[in-house]
This record gives structure tokens, C-alpha cells and sequence, in this order.
């Protein structure tokens, strides 16, 4: 029933998006991808880049559970993991003049992993086990397709929730929420070998639970949400080393929310609601940051000092009920917000003065829809 519903709803506002704004799929040139774990499908949307219009594509069948998603470098094809046992990661396909998703590889993975990524050169592929506590690289082949099993399996701190490369594939972070640290690499992007660095890790106050990174645009900078405290973690990358320096931590969560810190993994819950942030992401040109809490399915915003790098709390927006992830396109004109909790899903149009989110348009979705990737084609 649920299906039918969707694609009835999808029906109408393709008709409607067709009629109003003039577009169809084939003329798009930017398709967002989401992620459903409970249909065990991936929602296909073309994007509008005048209005923020979506037009849906259809589902794309994946399997249970299937999560996190990331686009190649070179924006041929979308790598999604299933969570739900056999683990394996996806390999799609995408058609560039209509945004049709084609499976054309799987491969097995260690662990049922939380995040994935790809190095800048898009011949490895990262993933990271937040209940095996480790992290693993794959090769991906010349045209694209992960059909190995990981070449190098690595424990880690307690709950390793993702794990990102910086845009010279030199170095690797991987967030560890249950022991409160980022673990820090160095990559060789010829064998796609992890090795630690020294340190080998960035300690986090306690509490603070380090889920999800983003790098600024220049690699100067790490910023980390914490899913227990709320707050976004600011570190210097030293740029020889690739090691990391605290340098400030800003809140995303204002007192009048109401919220009490969460509890790390197996720590006694209490009965007051609880901060639980999920994804972190930034402006192309770095210069806002967004937060989601799923708590409160509220998203934050923060605006970075050029000079800097420093996080300054602005204000935050209502979105899907507990946004998990959210995804801004390559012109940093447009967010899409997915909720775990919602059937829907939100466009908003960012003020590249301040960046203030408007409302753009809500659109259905499936079930538990979780992670939202977005690629923009030339």
C-alpha cells in the first residue's frame, strides 16, 4: 500500500512539476538520490537548479537496510551500502541525461558499515563500522565498479561512525563516537594502504560522541558534529602532517531546546529528552555550515569566519521529523533534507548573503528515508 501511494503521489507531482515549471527528467542535469532502509530502495528526483523543483525518477531497488551513499569523483556512479546481512556495497550506474540508476556490480563488506566514501582520486572506497568498531578500504576498479571484498580491514576506538579522505588523498579521519576521537592516517593513493600517523589520534572531550566530518575547501580545517553534545568541533590540519589541532568547539543546540546531552553507547539513558545530532554539511565556498538534531528535527546553521575558520552559531530552521541526512548541490544553491520519521522530503533555498534556508517545495519519499546524495553534471 505504501508503494502505491508513493508512486501516486509521484505521479502527481511530476505531472505538476512538468506542467509548471517546463521540465522533464531528461532535461535535468542534477539528480538527488535517497535512501530508503525500510523499502529497501533508493528514491530518483531530477533537480530544477531554477526553482528547486523535483521530479521524481522512481525507485531503485537496493535491499534491507541500505544506507549511506556516496557519488564517485568522476560522477558516474553511486556506491550505496545494505546493512542487512550479506553487507555488501552496491555499485549503480548513472545515466547522465536521465539519472537512471543501473546496479552493475556488488561486493561484499567486513561489517555493516555506517558511512561510506571514496578517496579524490576514486580508486578506493572507505567505509566505517559503527557496531564493529573498525574502518575498511576496497579498491575500486578502472571503470568504476567495487566487485573486491576490503583490501585492508583496521580496528578502531569504540563505534567508528565515518570516515573521509582530504582532496590530496594524503590523509584519512575517522570519527570514533563511542571513544571520543578522530583516528588519523596517512593514505597512499597508489596502494591504497592506511597507515597511522603520528599522533595517532585527536582526542574530543568526553561526552562530546565525534559523528559525522567535513573538510573546508581548502583542507585547512576539519569540522566535526558531535551526536552527545551537539557541538561542532573546529581542528587545524596541519598541512605537512595532516595531524589535527583543536582549536574551538561551537553549539548547535540552544538552551531554549531543552535537551540534555546523550548518552554514549550502553551508558544509562535517564528519561529527559536528549541531543541527538546526525549529519554536517557545508556551502562549496565554506562559508556556512548546517547541522541536523533529530530530537528537536530542527536544522542549524553556522556561519564561518573567511579569515579564521572559526563556526558562529546563527540560528536554526524546523525540517522533516528526525533529519538524518541533508545534502547541498555543487552552485550551494540548494539543500535537500531527509527525515527517518517523515514521508517527505525538503528543498530550501540558500541565501548565499547569510545563508538562511527558504523553503523551496516538500516532496514524498519512502520509508525511513535516511541518506541524500545529490550530482550535478556539466
Amino acid at each position: 500500500m505504501h508503494s502505491a501511494l508513493r508512486l501516486l503521489a509521484g505521479v502527481f507531482v511530476m505531472a505538476s512539476s512538468l506542467t509548471a515549471f517546463g521540465a522533464a527528467p531528461g532535461d535535468a542535469k542534477s539528480f538527488v538520490y535517497v535512501s530508503n532502509a525500510d523499502d529497501g530502495d533508493i528514491d530518483g528526483y531530477a533537480l530544477d537548479q531554477t526553482t528547486g523543483a523535483l521530479t521524481p525518477l522512481g525507485e531503485t531497488k537496493a535491499g534491507p537496510k541500505v544506507m549511506p551513499m556516496t557519488i564517485s569523483p568522476d560522477k558516474r556512479h553511486l556506491y550505496a551500502v545494505v546493512r542487512s546481512e550479506p553487507f555488501a556495497v552496491l555499485t549503480y550506474a548513472i545515466d547522465p541525461a536521465s539519472g537512471a540508476l543501473r546496479q552493475e556490480a556488488t561486493a561484499p563488506l567486513p561489517d555493516s558499515m555506517a558511512y561510506i566514501s571514496t578517496d579524490a582520486t576514486g580508486r578506493f572506497l572507505f567505509t566505517a563500522s559503527y557496531g564493529g568498531n573498525k574502518v575498511a578500504v576496497s579498491p575500486i576498479d578502472a571503470d568504476g565498479l567495487v566487485k573486491a571484498e576490503a583490501g585492508q580491514v583496521i580496528p578502531t576506538g569504540k563505534n567508528a561512525h565515518a570516515i573521509r579522505a582530504d582532496r590530496s588523498s594524503r590523509f584519512v579521519y575517522a570519527t570514533n563516537l563511542g571513544s571520543d576521537q578522530i583516528v588519523q592516517f596517512r593514505f597512499d593513493a597508489a596502494t591504497g594502504r592506511l597507515t597511522p600517523n603520528d599522533p595517532p589520534v585527536a582526542k574530543t572531550a568526553a561526552g562530546d560522541g565525534p559523528r559525522h566530518p567535513v573538510l573546508s575547501p581548502d583542507d585547512k580545517h576539519l569540522y566535526v558534529l558531535c551526536e552527545l553534545s551537539g557541538n561542532v568541533l573546529h581542528f587545524a590540519v596541519d598541512q605537512d602532517k595532516g595531524t589535527l589541532t583543536l582549536l574551538d568547539s561551537t553549539g548547535t543546540v540552544p538552551a531554549e531546546a531543552g535537551l540534555v546531552p546523550g548518552t554514549p553507547p550502553g551508558a544509562p539513558a535517564g528519561d529527559k529528552p536528549k541531543i541527538w545530532a546526525a549529519d554536517l554539511q557545508a556551502t562549496p565556498d565554506g562559508r556556512f555550515l548546517y547541522a541536523t538534531e533529530r530530537t528537536t528535527s530542527r536544522i542549524a546553521l553556522l556561519s564561518v569566519d573567511p579569515a579564521s575558520g572559526k563556526p558562529t552559531y546563527v540560528t536554526n530552521y524546523a525540517t522533516e521529523t528526525q533529519p538524518r541526512g541533508i545534502r547541498i548541490d555543487a552552485s550551494g544553491t540548494w539543500l535537500v533534507a531527509s527525515g527517518e520519521k517523515s514521508d517527505r522530503l525538503s528543498v530550501y533555498r540558500i541565501n548565499k548573503a547569510d545563508g538562511s534556508l527558504v523553503p523551496a517545495g516538500r516532496y514524498p519519499v519512502g520509508r525511513d528515508a535516511n541518506w541524500v546524495e545529490i550530482v550535478d553534471l556539466p
